[in-house]
């Protein structure tokens, strides 16, 4: 669509959950607007995950960057990645768009949750902001990104 663009003027990471051995538990990434991007996506990997362990991701949902009034967004969970089905060393892809969320209400923030089941296992995700609206994608990285080369 953009043969001479860079990748990081069409692409912003927002968000992560930096590579652990989670706990079994819920992590979940801050809050982002959907504002700023025609679309996002969440990537979850995991590493090894812990005997039996379990790990689920999904995308919720808020009114604003505080999580007032959270909820799931509908068709937008993965599906459940096991130690016992080969779900270690795996990676899960979300899709969203801002006309995915109950906009009609005022919905416009969006984070990634991670549950982490049994016994502890390793985890990371990114939230990916794709062709951002009013200027190049790498004005919204997160400060950890640190260096871009062009």
């Amino acid at each position: 669509m953009f043969p001479n663009a860079k990748g990081s003027e069409l692409l912003s990471i927002l968000a992560t959950i930096d590579p652990v051995s989670q706990a079994v538990g819920t992590v979940t990434t801050g809050w982002i607007s959907v504002a700023n991007f025609h679309a996002l996506m969440a990537i979850l990997e995991t590493g090894a995950l812990g005997v039996a362990g379990t790990v689920d991701a999904k995308l919720q949902q808020a009114l604003d960057a505080a999580g007032t009034g959270v909820k799931d967004i509908t068709g937008r969970a993965i599906v459940q990645f096991t130690q016992v089905g080969g779900g270690s060393a795996k990676q899960a892809l979300l899709n969203l768009k801002p006309e995915d969320l109950d906009i009609a209400n005022g919905y416009g923030f969006v984070r990634l949750s991670i549950t982490v089941g049994v016994a502890a296992s390793v985890v990371a995700a990114q939230i990916i902001g794709l062709n951002p609206r009013y200027a190049d994608a790498d004005a919204f990285n997160q400060l950890a990104v640190t260096q871009i080369i062009y």
